[in-house]
This record gives C-alpha cells, structure tokens and sequence, in this order.
C-alpha cells in the first residue's frame, strides 16, 4: 500500500506542479503578445510623423529665411525711426502686465517635448516676470491642446481661444491670434509679449526658445557704425503701420511651424525608442519563457521517473 500511497501523492505533486508551470508559462506567452502589439503600434506611429515630418520640414524651411529676413528688416526700421514716426507696437514701457505665448502640441507621445516647453515656460515666469506674477499679471496664450490643459489645471489665467490652432494650421489662423496680443499689447493691456516654442533643428534634435514678440526689439547699433538709411515709398508713417503686423503675424507663424516640424521629429524619435526597446523587452521575454518550458520540462520528467521508481520499489 505505501507504494501505490507514494505514487498517488506523486501523481498529485506533479498535477500542481503542471498547472503552476502552464499558468507561469500562459503569462509569458500573454506579455510576449501584448509586447507585440504594442510595438506595432509605436512602428506605424514611428511611420506616420516620420511622412508628416517631410511636409513640416519643408514647409519651415522654405518659411525661415523670408521671416528672419522680414524681422531683420522690421528691426532696422524701428531702431532708425529716432522717434520721427508713431509706433505703437515698438513703445517700450515699464513692465507691469505680461503675455507669454506658449506652442506645445495637441498630443502626446513625443517624448520630452511638451514637458520641457512646459518647463521653460514657468521658468521664464519665475525668474523674468516674478514680480508681475506675484501681483497676478501675467497671462499664458496657449497654442497647442497639452499647453492649454496644463496651465488650465494649474491655476494661470489663460486666453482659451487659440489652444486649438493646430486642428487646422493655416496662416489665416495663426494670425488671429497675433493680431489679439498685438491689439491687446497697443491697448497697453500687456507691456509684454513673449513666446515659447521649439526651434527645429533635425527629427533628433529641438532648441527650446523663450523671445520677445512685443514690443519690437531694436538693433544694437555697434560703436560709429552709421544706422541703416532707408529711403521710404509710400511715406515711412504709411508704410511702417502696414507692414509692420504683416512682419509680426509672419514671426509667430514661423513660430507655429517651427512647432509643428518639432513635434513630429520628437514623436518619432520617440517612437523608434519605444520599438527599439519593446525589441529589448521581448528577446527577455522570449528568454524567461524557454526557460521556463525547459524547467517545466524537467519537473515533468523527474516526477515521472520518481513516480515510476515508487510503483517498482
């Protein structure tokens, strides 16, 4: 009797044994899966910003070098001025009120890229504008979805009416809310203006920016360097006060492109991390389940063998 005693208690051992083994090995096998699944999905997102990256980038850099061109242009022209003609949006005044135009993105995904605008963002409020903050002057426009939901959140007064500018990116749209600060700021109801965003560089690569929009910085005149003598046609009144919201609603939108470019290279940057080392991830996996099926292996045939040397013994 204790033989067959022996070999019902073996029999038993080894069933728990087997379902401890499968049920082990069935979670790898569902890690492995669901491994799978996620890296086709972070390969066909690596996929779609890696086409949208080519039209951004080529959009920005066809767009860069009219719109520095126009605001080196624009800079001159107020820094010759001596006064001799009104311009309300070059006034500089002391500082009491500010605006600061942040340009994140409308997803996420895309690494580091929202949180360091974020970052920079708050940084430049609490180290520029300190002062204005404390007594509740200064406002945050929001262009871009995470930027409006964060400063939301957080307790800054918002301008809500751009935050979706990138559902339909088009110059026409982008203007509007340059041509908001722009009136707000010739109202005085800002002192002034600056934007955050990311300057694209390569898909790896964003240099994150804080600039003055208002009032209009002057060049730096260098010494006896003789100022820039501009002869005007139409008279220079007339023609500062129409080009001069052109050249500005162009530099925030070279601003909102240069967003855009950044945002699709940091997603895919992002991306092809992300499948790189879900490829990390499931050689482990693979490994700990073969490891696994040679344990369950073993245990099976050794409580074979012991269970068949208890019926003989």
């Amino acid at each position: 009797m204790r033989p067959v005693k022996a070999a019902l208690s073996g029999e038993i051992l080894h069933s728990r044994n087997y379902t401890d083994m499968s049920g082990a090995l069935k979670e790898v096998r569902n890690r492995i899966k669901s491994v799978q699944s996620t890296q086709q999905i972070t390969k066909a997102m690596k996929m779609v910003s890696a086409a949208k990256l080519r039209r951004a980038q080529d959009a920005i850099t066809q767009m860069r070098p009219y719109a520095q061109k126009l605001q080196e242009m624009l800079s001159n022209i107020v820094s010759s001025s001596d006064g001799e003609v009104s311009m309300s949006l070059a006034n500089e005044r002391p500082v009491e009120k500010v605006l600061i135009i942040v340009v994140t993105s409308d997803r996420g995904l895309c690494g580091g890229y929202n949180s360091n605008l974020i970052k920079l963002a708050k940084l430049t409020i609490r180290e520029k504008y300190a002062a204005q903050n404390a007594k509740g002057n200064v406002q945050v426009l929001p262009i871009g979805k995470k930027g409006y939901e964060h400063f939301s959140k957080n307790g800054f007064k918002v301008v809500n009416q751009f935050w979706d500018i990138f559902s339909k990116l088009t110059f026409e749209n982008v203007q509007t809310a340059a041509q908001y600060a722009m009136t707000a700021f010739a109202n005085k109801e800002f002192d002034a203006v600056e934007i955050i965003y990311s300057e694209f560089k390569n898909a790896a690569s964003q240099a994150y920016i804080a600039e003055p929009f208002l009032p209009v910085q002057k060049v730096a005149q260098e010494g006896n360097k003789k100022k820039s003598d501009f002869i005007f046609e139409p008279n220079q009144q007339v023609l500062v006060a129409e080009l001069m919201p052109k050249i500005l609603n162009t530099q925030l939108y070279k601003a909102v492109l240069d967003a855009n470019a950044s945002e699709h290279g940091a997603r895919m940057t992002a991306m092809d991390k992300a499948s790189d080392n879900a490829n990390e991830l499931l050689k482990s996996l693979k490994i700990s389940y073969n490891r696994a099926r040679q344990a369950a292996i073993t245990t099976e045939l050794t409580e074979i063998v012991s269970g068949a040397a208890a019926l003989q013994g």
